[in-house]
């Protein structure tokens, strides 16, 4: 199986805006005569004011001709016309944005994958901030930590730091960015031996408001503003400021086995979930697994650290005792096994709808019985039902401790519904949204009385009480870093964490 994405096409081996903005075209996005703010000017303060800023970097306005291939997210749901998009070259395009945005009332969001899944990256009529194009790694490996641009997505962190054996936890799409997946808790196969992402991250550069309306970067570590570090390991996205680097301790990885399983139809899917839910929590940490149902299979995944095929498939008995699955096994690089089964995004669906929860409990069969009855009436075939077994070192908070507050739970699931043809000119509705849309929200509430809590990186909107489903406990102190860091809530967007009132 070589083309393996849960938001991919998911075989063997998902409205575009209603109407566009009017946005009227920018012939200059600053005053004339605007001069660069430089990174002294910004770091002595300047009290209330700064000197007039300059956008720099790669500048996109709606009468460029590649305007369209900017603003469009990986999720064509959702269609936003911003007024300027400047794809950032180096921490000071940041800075100068960021000044910009602030001197003249612009509203902002910050971009880098383009997987927001609730389109929340981009904003009509204002500035888009993305940097896709920071791309750096500067790798010791004496000391063995990374520091890397924050504008990498996961598949190009996971193969360049496997050409050196290390590795750190990423989520399983490539194309999605690192920093995003990062900075909201992040997991994937490696979860169970190295835990979260964001346990893995140990520095990173921030640009931050400052004063009335200028912007600076600073350096966070565990001895260095770490109040905000631990903020930002699992509540950074789009909060308190945007990062531009990422500094992780990696951890050494030579070779995986990869194994895939699958069983035809879902007749068996009460057996392999309760089989499922059973053992991988509790298994060999370094063995990581997600479970997928679709309306005509159950697709078994699972990596291996360091080890062999045989002992991958004895850890796994349970599962594949099950029935007569079929199995394949792969051993290699981790980079080239993780490059495998990556699906090219032209060949996924337009629009896709997610909904977040956690499990601390094992699920009845009542449970599962309802994930099957939905699944059968699943809009398409891309549509599905997807599992991560938690536990192994997740259930340890690293040095400092992180925001991320779900280390108890059994598993992450998610139903998740994908349709549509992807097009360079998305806003026609497509007729299978409304379906799709009710099909998942319905998926979702039947599923309430078993699960618990909520992943930020996949927003449930609508949701009430969203503030303790993401971050529990953690929030009320989220908020009073909020008011340290950003007391005039520049950074925001419909669930982004307000500041604590003084």
């Amino acid at each position: 199986m070589n083309d393996f994405s849960r938001r991919g096409l998911l075989k063997t081996t998902a409205v575009a805006g209603a109407g566009a903005v009017v946005v009227p075209a920018v012939a200059a996005a600053e005053a004339p005569g605007a001069s660069a703010v430089t990174e002294a000017a910004v770091s002595q303060g300047y009290g209330a004011q700064c000197p007039p800023a300059k956008l720099t970097g790669r500048i996109v306005r709606p009468d460029d001709p590649g305007y369209t291939d900017a603003r469009l997210g990986w999720d064509q749901l959702f269609s936003h016309y911003p007024l300027v998009i400047v794809f950032a070259q180096d921490t000071q395009d940041v800075v100068n944005a960021l000044t910009w945005a602030r001197q003249n009332d612009v509203a902002l969001r910050v971009r880098s994958g383009r997987h927001s899944l609730e389109g929340w990256s981009n904003v009509d009529n204002g500035l888009v901030i993305d940097i896709s194009e920071l791309k750096s790694v500067h790798i010791d490996a004496a000391a063995r930590v990374a520091k890397v641009g924050a504008g990498l997505n996961q598949l190009e962190a996971v193969t360049t730091l496997a050409k050196r054996n290390f590795a750190v936890t990423t989520g399983t799409e490539g194309s999605v960015g690192l920093s995003g997946a990062t900075l909201g808790g992040g997991f994937g196969f490696l979860t169970r031996w190295l835990g979260m992402a964001c346990d893995s991250l140990i520095g990173a550069e921030i640009v931050v408001a400052e004063g009335g309306e200028c912007a600076k970067a600073i350096k966070v570590d565990l001895n260095h503003h770490a109040d905000l570090l631990w903020a930002l390991r699992g509540a950074g996205n789009g909060n308190f400021g945007i990062v531009t680097s990422l500094t992780y301790k990696l951890a050494p990885l030579k070779s995986v086995t990869y194994l895939t399983a699958t069983w035809d139809g879902i007749g068996d899917l009460r057996r392999v979930f309760q089989a499922y839910q059973r053992t991988m929590p509790f298994t060999e940490n370094r063995l990581g697994t997600q479970l997928e149902v679709h309306p005509n299979q159950i697709l078994l995944f699972a990596v291996l650290a360091e080890g062999t095929p045989a002992e991958a498939k004895k850890l796994l008995a349970p599962l594949l005792s099950i029935d007569s699955p079929n199995v394949t096994t792969q051993v290699g690089n981790w980079g080239d096994v993780y490059a495998g089964f990556q699906t090219p995004i032209t060949l996924e669906p337009a629009n896709w709808k997610f909904y977040s929860q956690f499990a601390k409990k094992p699920f009845p069969a009542k449970a599962i019985d309802v994930i099957a009855s939905f699944i059968k009436k699943a809009p398409t075939d891309d549509s599905n039902y997807f599992v991560q077994a938690f536990g192994g070192t997740v259930r340890k908070s690293p040095r400092g401790g992180t925001a991320f507050p779900h280390r108890d739970a059994l598993f992450y699931a998610e139903p998740g519904a994908g349709w549509g043809k992807r097009s360079d000119q998305p806003g026609v509705c497509d007729p299978l949204t409304p379906e799709a849309q009710a099909w998942i929200a319905e998926f979702s509430q039947a599923l309430r009385p078993y699960v618990d809590g909520a992943y930020v990186n996949v927003p449930n909107i609508g949701m009430q009480e969203w503030e303790t489903a993401y971050w529990g406990s953690n929030f009320g102190r989220l908020r009073r870093i909020k008011a340290d860091y950003d007391p005039r809530n520049v950074f925001q967007y419909d669930q982004s964490i307000p500041p604590a009132s003084r």
